[in-house]
């Protein structure tokens, strides 16, 4: 109880962090509307598509991952006696932020954003060894060149890491705590990601290089 003001506001902070609408922004750079264009996602996928350009789709993952790293830090800083609780908070508020941003309530009307994939890997650079950073990026690159499903890609390279670090934790390599990072970092995707699992299973999703 006497860590439930801290532990608040790290969330807060966290959420509010995460809430930044990079896609949105870089959207208004190019004169776009992201809200209005392809799938209407705030996120990097459906900045390529609207732009036609992958740079501007890989800088916008770069600053979601980094708004997740910069709140999972300032929450490691804030607790340094709470680290696991502290990198628990922060990942499920930045991703919380990220997928239901406040401020683009406030410029919208609508409380609204992206599915978190980018913010999920934000948090894991934080928290994951090398080895699975690693491994999920080189496999979630396969399947995109193979299939060009981002979502499909995306969500198979993070249920690798996050299958390994069960294990690691099962094998008492890790501390067994972060099981409720992996389980609510999980349940975050699949809830914003499960009209992308439809339609994979559907046969009707678009594949990367697919315009809005």
């Amino acid at each position: 109880m006497d860590n439930l003001p801290l532990s608040f506001a790290v969330l807060t902070i966290a959420y509010v962090i995460g809430s930044i609408p990079t896609a949105y922004l870089v959207g208004r750079l190019r004169g776009i509307n992201i809200f209005e264009v392809g799938s209407g996602n705030m996120g990097a996928t459906n900045i390529v598509r609207a732009t036609g350009r992958i740079g501007w789709g890989a800088l916008v993952w770069f600053f979601d991952s980094s708004k997740s790293v910069i709140a999972v830090l300032i929450g490691l800083r804030l607790m340094p006696h709470e680290l696991i609780l502290a990198t628990v908070l922060t990942s499920i508020g930045a991703m919380v932020g990220h997928n239901w941003s406040v401020w683009v309530a406030i410029i919208t009307g609508k409380l609204r954003g992206g599915k978190g994939a980018a913010a999920a890997f934000g948090t894991l650079l934080v928290v994951a060894p090398f080895q699975v950073i690693a491994g999920m990026l080189i496999f979630g690159g396969m399947l995109i060149a193979l299939t060009r499903y981002v979502s499909l890609s995306v969500l198979s390279m993070f249920a690798l890491a996050f299958v390994w670090l069960s294990v690691l934790i099962l094998q008492h390599l890790f501390p067994v705590e972060y099981l409720a990072y992996v389980l609510s970092v999980t349940f975050l995707l699949l809830v914003r990601f499960r009209d992308n699992i439809e339609r994979l299973l559907a046969g009707t999703e678009r594949r990367l290089g697919d315009r809005a």
